[in-house]
């Protein structure tokens, strides 16, 4: 026969039942919690770089590729077509000015330049010779003028006499009109010679000055074939090194093709490109700042090419220590040229994640095992900072190393 169970029996093992449900509820979503929170994505500390957003001072500057090159670099060219015979130095080498680096085949260009010079002495011969033809000339027509005026004299005698007689009654008016006329072209002859003279020296000075030009002219180009075989025996124009060299012996080169390069490589300047989009932004005497490295050089442009080329343009920065340690012929570098200052600027640091001036997706910290993606738009920089136009306050602490790993999600945990 059943036997009825009591009732405080039946409550005592409701409640025992319910306990152990809530038990395993509570249990399930503990284990739900920390499996959420195992699962959530993280970062590690030490590969984050930080940057706490402050007001300061902000120079702005447009970023530009550039090479440094050595202060002062001299290209010696063949003065004309020739062959290298002898190689007295090789490239690298350290020279002084004065030092012989090339021996060129000269033996057709001095032919030619004794052939020029002997030409040169002929010419002075002939301007002789046509000098002294002048003035035989001009003696000749000269001696013409004074027989012509001894002529005139006499008959000038000779027609007061006929006059004389005429008026005593002792000549007649024929013979008188006859001397007279005699006179009369003898004068004109006479003016005549003088006028041919005058115009001789006129046409002959001519002549002597053409004669004269002339030759001042092949002159001119003895000097320069001169100063042409002079300029092939190759010497170093001043100390330096030797940073090319055309080392082949025998081979031939053409007029105007290089030789040698001696630079200076104790002082350095530095050669930048920009977009021509920049070019108001980069002007003469502006500000610039080289980055070599970790380290930081202060310098001024001091030239801008006018002409655009593929779509950009050079500028050369001297630099105000153009010995730096750091230096090297052909080194890569960064040029940043200030064009501008902006006062109590909100910033954060510089780095590889700024693209230009717009719209950013950064991480701020929240507190020190959190970050989240915030928002920020971002204006001008320069080497060192980055303008922030809003999505940050001062005491803001954001992620400035690379990020991309984690492109999507809007928390981190810090660990």
């Amino acid at each position: 026969m059943d036997r009825t169970i009591p009732e405080e029996v039946q409550r005592k093992k409701r409640r025992r039942r319910m306990m152990m449900w809530s038990g395993g509820g509570v249990g399930f979503f503990a284990l739900v919690i920390v499996g959420a929170m195992a699962l959530q994505p993280s970062v590690s500390r030490s590969s984050l770089s930080v940057s706490t957003a402050d007001v300061g001072t902000l120079q702005i500057s447009i970023n530009a590729a550039g090479t440094v090159a050595p202060a002062y670099e001299e290209i010696i060219n063949s003065p004309l077509d020739t062959r290298v015979v002898e190689v007295y130095k090789k490239p690298g080498d350290s020279v002084k000015a004065g030092q012989p680096l090339l021996k060129l085949d000269l033996q057709t260009a001095s032919t030619d330049y004794n052939k020029l010079l002997d030409e040169e002495q002929m010419r002075q011969h002939q301007m002789k010779q046509l000098e002294i033809n002048n003035e035989t000339k001009l003696k000749d027509l000269a001696m013409q003028i004074r027989v012509s005026e001894m002529k005139l004299n006499r008959m000038a005698v000779e027609l007061r006499n006929e006059q004389f007689l005429d008026s005593l009654g002792a000549g007649t008016p024929d013979k008188v009109r006859q001397v007279e006329l005699n006179y009369k072209v003898s004068k004109l002859e006479h003016e005549q010679l003088c006028q041919q003279y005058a115009n001789e020296q006129k046409v002959m000075a001519a002549e002597e000055q053409v004669k004269a030009l002339d030759l001042s002219i092949f002159r001119k180009g003895v000097a320069e074939m001169k100063r042409t075989l002079e300029e092939a025996q190759v010497f170093a124009p001043r100390d330096g090194v030797l940073t090319f060299l055309n080392d082949q012996i025998g081979v031939r080169v053409a007029k105007g093709e290089q030789l040698a390069t001696v630079a200076d490589l104790s002082r350095f300047q530095v050669k930048g490109t920009i977009a021509d989009s920049y070019i108001d932004r980069v002007s003469q005497g502006a500000e610039a700042i080289v980055k070599v490295g970790d380290a930081l050089c202060k310098g001024v442009v001091n030239h801008v090419v006018p002409t655009s080329e593929d779509g950009t343009i050079g500028f050369t920065v001297q630099l105000e220590k153009t010995d730096n340690g750091n230096l090297r012929s052909g080194l890569k570098v960064d040029v940043h040229v200030i064009y501008g200052v902006k006062d109590n600027v909100l910033r954060i640091a510089n780095d590889t994640y700024y693209l230009g001036a717009g719209k950013y997706e950064l991480f701020v910290m929240t507190d020190d095992n959190h970050l989240e993606r915030r928002e920020v738009e971002l204006g001008e920089s320069n080497w060192d900072y980055v303008e922030v136009i809003s999505g940050l306050k001062p005491g803001d602490r954001v992620v400035v190393s690379d990020m991309n790993a984690y492109k999507g999600k809007s928390d981190l945990k810090i660990k």
